[in-house]
């Protein structure tokens, strides 16, 4: 997962150092990569989890591999018939989803961006399939390549974007065709492990496949709870569109880096959990009342100082990932109070991710969905009043729009966390950590951060590099030193055997 993240890192500050942030080049890339995320984010990380993991687990646990085996082939034949239409029909209607998620985009904009989806869309199947290959190998207790293979994919953009550089257009297109060449090396590198852990492969759509009809079931309301959230990345985007120029390439890099946290200490944490809960629920005796303790202490252990570090740091954190080329200092100010103003929601949504995922272990994919619901109607309302009116209101820069589109994400995500929260609680798990954990977390967090400020702010004479690696390896040290100082135990897990 690290790997992954770096990786992703490495090829965003590629395409901010090609293309910049406040370019017409950079907002149509920005805007023609958000359906295959969203496709990813929909299947890697939300539905397929949901409804394929439980009940492939609950066939392999209980000894049917026949049906396992079944249900594995059925529903791959299933999903590739289904992307297969998807793809052909997003390459022919790229015009109508360019006007549709960003009509803002005018001229050589919406041309460029119409041109790069209409690349991207075929790697939509392909990420499907992926996704599927994810949940094979996460029921197997194999999740490094899973998280690893996405390195080839950010490889393959990296790549083209150098041997496209020096076209008119920044190499947005050499950029697009690299991600499909690196979406068919990610599947292909997946492949061999799950022929290896879970037999041959033999796609064919079978309704009749034990467990298919139930896995759809849950499908629908897994694509829906994890759509209502990628529906609001839409909306966003479609109101970034309207937006200063820039703000588009604004929003996806403040989103890879606030949502780094998330991809590095839950999203494993999750993937982990699932096939366990899973399990125990076929089991019969059913997850104990704690089973979540553990899992949530070790995600905030490191969500809580991603937060501050985001917040106080947050400058001299994108300016060593993003600040060269045409990036400039005024695109640094505007990404650093846009992801800012997201970080403060990491906290709850890592929970309430985690709280989904133990819905989805018990077979519930309807009341997650319910409750994203809601969140979306929060966030967007919030978000559109703050993003069109509160800069006027304000006297800033309407480009500072992207700021109010995040706090929107916040309020609805502690909307929703809330209600995940009580709903476990309703089901008789524990849905916390005991309250001086969680001060003493936030305490060591605060103190690094102002620790960290401080020293970035003494050396502002210094080169930004130096200034910012200063400040960041301050915060690091300080949090170790307050924590391992509080005896928390996750922090002297960190340390090597021979000094513990």
């Amino acid at each position: 997962m690290l790997a992954s993240r770096l990786a992703g890192l490495a090829r965003q500050k590629t395409i901010a150092h090609f293309l910049g942030q406040s370019t017409p080049a950079a907002d149509a890339l920005a805007a023609a990569f958000r359906i295959p995320n969203v496709v990813q984010n929909l299947l890697g990380e939300g539905a397929m989890s949901a409804s394929f993991v439980p009940e492939y687990a609950r066939l392999i646990k209980s000894g049917n591999t026949q049906d396992a085996e079944r249900l594995k082939n059925g529903l791959l034949g299933l999903l590739a018939l289904a992307v297969t239409i998807v793809a052909a029909l997003g390459v022919l209607a790229a015009p109508v989803l360019v006007d549709l998620l960003v009509p803002g985009f005018e001229g050589a904009r919406r041309s460029l961006a119409i041109t790069a989806t209409r690349v991207l869309f075929p790697s939509v199947g392909l990420l499907a399939i992926s996704a599927w290959c994810i949940g094979v190998l996460n029921t197997h207790r194999r999740f490094f390549l899973s998280y690893a293979a996405p390195v080839v994919w950010n490889a393959a953009i990296i790549g083209a974007l150098f041997l496209g550089a020096d076209r008119s257009d920044g190499g947005v297109i050499w950029a697009a065709w690299g991600a499909l060449l690196g979406s068919s090396l990610q599947l292909l590198v997946q492949l061999p492990t799950v022929i290896r852990v879970a037999g041959a492969i033999r796609p064919i759509a079978d309704f009749e496949a034990p467990g298919v009809r139930t896995v759809l079931e849950r499908f629908g309301p897994a694509v829906l709870s994890r759509g209502v959230v990628q529906i609001g990345a839409f909306i966003d985007t479609w109101l970034a569109s309207w937006l200063p120029i820039g703000a588009v390439a604004t929003l996806a890099n403040a989103q890879l880096l606030y949502t780094l946290p998330l991809s590095l200490f839950v999203v494993s944490v999750t993937a982990a959990i699932l096939p366990a809960l899973a399990e125990d629920t076929v089991a019969g005796a059913g997850p104990s009342g704690s089973a979540l303790v553990g899992p949530l202490r070790q995600m905030a252990f490191f969500v809580v100082p991603s937060t501050v570090a985001l917040v106080a740091l947050g400058g001299h954190i994108g300016g060593l990932v993003y600040r060269s080329g045409a990036f400039t200092a005024a695109d640094l100010t505007w990404l650093h109070a846009t992801m800012g103003a997201a970080a403060l929601g990491l906290v709850p949504q890592a929970s309430a991710r985690l709280y989904a995922t133990a819905h989805f272990a018990f077979g519930d994919t309807v009341r997650p969905l319910r409750f994203a619901i809601l969140r979306l109607v929060v966030s967007t309302s919030v978000g559109a009043a703050l993003a069109l009116f509160g800069p006027r209101w304000l006297g800033l820069d309407p480009k500072f729009g992207t700021v109010g589109l995040a706090l929107g994400w916040v309020l609805g995500g502690l909307v929703e966390w809330r209600l995940l929260r009580r709903s476990v609680r309703d089901r008789g798990l524990q849905p916390g950590t005991d309250r001086g954990f969680g001060t003493r977390v936030w305490v060591a967090a605060i103190v690094a951060g102002g620790a960290g400020w401080g020293v970035g702010a003494a050396l502002g004479g210094a080169p930004a590099w130096v200034a910012a690696l200063a400040a960041l390896v301050t915060f690091a040290a300080g949090y170790g030193a307050v924590t391992i100082g509080f005896a928390l135990p996750e922090a002297h897990r960190l340390l090597p055997a021979r000094r513990r």
